[in-house]
């Protein structure tokens, strides 16, 4: 004679299985999208101004004075319509030292400038580059898509080290 099965053992289905992998992917496809959305967020406040330059004030700044988080100095333009100013600030990072002279373009409104050129672009988009890290330990853990996860990862240490070494 066949024992009988217990009632919560003959309860689940394979349609409920369905559903609960459906949910864990719609889940974590969701964290991840939204890891990767903030990262582009964090990044593009910088990267329109250092991308997109057509028509802004570009030059560049020689860095007199370093506060605790800003650093600012002398602005010599080298676009057309652009005006000398006697400051203009430059986040503060380890890449800015006192007595340097970097390539900068000026954020419209005000004096803030963002650095340009290569090393500009990059330092602009490091923040995609951890969202980058990030987004692929959800779609390995959560969505079991390694290749995918292995390419968001490289992706993202290549971003990084590339802005490392330039900037």
């Amino acid at each position: 004679m066949i024992p009988a099965m217990p009632a919560h053992a003959m309860s689940s289905s394979p349609a409920s299985a369905v559903v609960l992998r459906f949910g864990r992917f719609a889940a974590m496809g969701t964290v991840a999208v939204l890891i990767l959305v903030a990262g582009v967020w964090a990044s593009w406040g910088s990267a329109q101004h250092v991308m997109l330059t057509k028509g802004r004030e570009r030059g560049t700044v020689e860095v007199a004075r370093c506060g605790s988080d800003a650093c600012w100095g002398r602005f010599t333009p080298s676009s057309a319509g652009a005006q000398p100013r006697s400051r203009v600030v430059l986040e503060k990072s380890v890449a800015v030292e006192r007595g340097r002279t970097y390539t900068v373009v000026v954020k419209p409104g005000g004096d803030d400038a963002v650095r340009s050129g290569p090393a500009g672009v990059l330092y602009a988009w490091v923040p995609l580059g951890g969202a980058l890290l990030l987004a692929s330990v959800v779609v390995a853990g959560g969505l079991l898509r390694t290749r995918a996860a292995w390419v968001l990862a490289l992706s993202g240490v290549a971003l990084l080290t590339a802005a490392f070494v330039t900037v």
